[in-house]
């Protein structure tokens, strides 16, 4: 029998990638499926690997995790910073609000574990 499992996208910030790849069960479901960031993401990745664990890691999910990059767009430009500035009491880095921007002009869920965005339109919220 065929797996008639549907394949989503999602974009991932950083925080979702590093649940996803620490295996907090809570991020199981997304594993199969297409995850999308920005280089500005893998940045901030690829120091919490080097901080945390050794630069062999923070290498290997460079290496892992550069096949899902996609560009910034003008327009997420535009819609993250006017989001970032509406927003400023919440004091959001200009990683979550490109991202979160570019879930939005890709109209896919922003997926992250940032109590920030939980209750924002569009965000698949998971701790």
């Amino acid at each position: 029998m065929r797996d008639t499992t549907e394949i989503k996208v999602f974009f991932a910030d950083t925080y979702a990638l590093i649940e996803i790849t620490g295996g907090n069960p809570n991020y199981k479901l997304y594993v199969g499926n297409i995850l999308l960031t920005t280089k500005f993401n893998l940045i901030e990745l690829y120091y919490h690997f080097l901080h945390d664990y050794s630069k062999e890691t923070a290498d290997h999910y460079l290496q892992v995790y550069s096949s899902c990059l996609i560009p910034i767009t003008n327009t997420s430009i535009q819609y993250g910073m006017e989001f970032k500035l509406n927003h400023k009491q919440e004091k959001l880095s200009y990683a979550d609000c490109i991202g979160y921007a570019l879930a939005q002009e890709l109209g896919i869920p922003f997926l992250t574990g940032d109590q920030k965005f939980a209750s924002k339109e569009n965000v698949e919220f998971v701790k």
